[in-house]
């Protein structure tokens, strides 16, 4: 195979396929943060209700405030989700999770038993940090280029300003002030 050849779809296996699509979908949206902010959510669902069994000794972790440990859970797998398909609440998610997470520290089994805890801290931290990215422009190649020179990136003086620095009266440069 040539290595200049161009790669067509259609020539790569379809894994191959899906997992740049799936790469592609996944780079423009927070996807991380949806991820752990849902994941976060399913230890604080599961604990309530989960029953330990060691030998024929049943643990039950049912506690009294089960249904608040289900509402918390079942909202951040919600912003989770939302995250994902509605870039534009990334920072209304963000905080709910946060504050979800603190929430849920004291009313299901210390939010999770610290795992859903760390989790959804996590995922709303990452839906706060995350920006969309902006495509780079080209720019167009002008037919008169200056040569590069290592001072091109050093602005010149401008038209009301003195081109040497001797006047240090009040007076100097239009009547500005210059500290230097």
């Amino acid at each position: 195979m040539n290595p200049q050849a161009p790669v067509h779809a259609a020539d790569d296996h379809w894994l191959t396929v899906t997992y740049h699509r799936f790469r592609d979908w996944r780079g423009g949206r927070p996807f991380w943060a949806g991820l752990f902010t849902l994941l976060g959510g399913l230890p604080i669902v599961y604990f309530p209700y989960a029953d330990i069994r060691l030998g024929n000794v049943t643990l039950a972790m049912a506690t009294t405030t089960g249904s608040g440990s289900l509402i918390i859970g079942v909202l951040l797998i919600t912003l989770g989700l939302a995250l994902w398909f509605q870039q534009g609440i990334r920072v209304f998610a963000g905080v709910a999770a946060i504050l979800l997470a603190l929430v849920s520290i004291p009313v299901s089994n210390l939010g999770g038993f610290f795992i859903g805890f760390l989790f959804a801290m996590i995922g709303g931290a990452l839906a706060l940090s995350w920006a969309p990215g902006v495509p780079l422009a080209e720019e167009p190649e002008a037919a008169g280029a200056q040569p590069a020179d290592e001072f091109h990136d050093i602005p010149a003086p401008r038209d009301m300003e003195t081109a040497h620095a001797t006047e240090t009266t009040a007076h100097a440069d239009g009547g500005r002030n210059s500290a230097g």
